[in-house]
């Protein structure tokens, strides 16, 4: 211990500099967005390796869940698929001579080449990732995936999963990108029921993180526990109908104009290994629209 404060004695001019720099260097990137996407861009480059080693060989001995996890989310794709098959969708498939159907039950080609089609499609495009880093129990938690500007993303693109949201794109490096979680104090997200397609606004209050929050829920608006909130399709970044929660519970207060709704969240965010990164290929056009016409849109 004395050879320690010996140490500090004898270097103390240096070290006060040191501290002073960092301390400099902290102000300049937390107060300007320049130097701070720039920092995080970088810190991502060198972590993300690092991080990535470290969750291959997590993941290593957790391939069992991996391979079950997938297995049950193509299994509920190629249901959807069917369905969609079968349904009047597909109304303008002629039906075959020696069957009832519309389409064949096994040809899962005529559906996915009908949703090809589809401008939902054509607008959305998914690109998948893997989670090398997660939290969920600060104020505001973030992901980092495996993919970067050099697989197309960028800033402000939504992410998902199987289960429903993820976050958003908050920055990029060539091979990596931050991402603002769901469980993130600034992180908001347009919603709505999908039985009474009510609108309102999904956010974290930095509790349970199976848990949110749904607000501006119009205290008239019947409400059931177990209904299904789903995005909204109001903003750019999600499409409509991606899978949030469903309502736990709805509070009435007499002096709020809103109701108090909490959300049980579909995603298990402390057991995430896959995502997808959503890409609106029509982003850019809403977007100058919405410039030119005064509209800020309220994410």
């Amino acid at each position: 211990m004395r050879n320690l404060f010996a140490f500090i004695y004898r270097y103390r001019g240096f070290l006060v500099f040191l501290l002073l720099e960092i301390l400099c260097a902290y102000l300049i990137i937390k107060n300007n967005s320049y130097q701070g996407a720039a920092f995080y861009n970088s810190a991502n480059a060198y972590a993300g390796r690092v991080l990535e080693f470290q969750r291959e060989v997590f993941d290593y001995f957790r391939l069992v869940e991996v391979n079950q996890a997938l297995v049950a989310e193509n299994k509920a794709l190629k249901e959807s698929l069917t369905n969609i098959m079968l349904s009047d969708k597909l109304d303008s498939i002629p039906p075959t001579p020696d069957s009832g159907y519309r389409v064949k039950p096994d040809s899962l080609a005529l559906a996915q080449q009908k949703m090809d089609t589809s401008g939902v499609v054509r607008t959305f495009k998914f690109v998948p990732g893997k989670v090398i880093k997660n939290s969920v129990s600060l104020v505001n938690n973030h992901l980092l995936l495996n993919v970067g500007r050099a697989d197309g993303i960028e800033p402000g693109m939504g992410v998902v999963s199987g289960s429903g949201v993820i976050g958003r794109v908050k920055a990029v490096s060539q091979n990596y990108s931050t991402i603002y979680s769901m469980l993130h104090s600034q992180m908001l997200v347009s919603a709505k029921v999908r039985r009474t397609n009510t609108v309102g606004t999904i956010r974290w209050e930095g509790d349970n993180y199976r848990v949110a929050t749904l607000d501006y829920i119009p205290r008239h608006i019947k409400l059931a526990k177990g209904d299904t909130v789903v995005t909204s399709g109001y903003n750019a970044v999600f499409p409509e109908g991606i899978m949030i929660g469903r309502v736990l519970s709805v509070q009435q207060e007499p002096d709020k104009m809103f109701m108090t709704v909490k959300v049980r969240l579909a995603v298990d965010f402390d057991n995430l290994s896959y995502v997808y990164v959503i890409k609106n290929t029509r982003q850019a056009e809403r977007d100058s629209l919405e410039a030119r016409s005064g509209i800020k849109e309220n994410e």
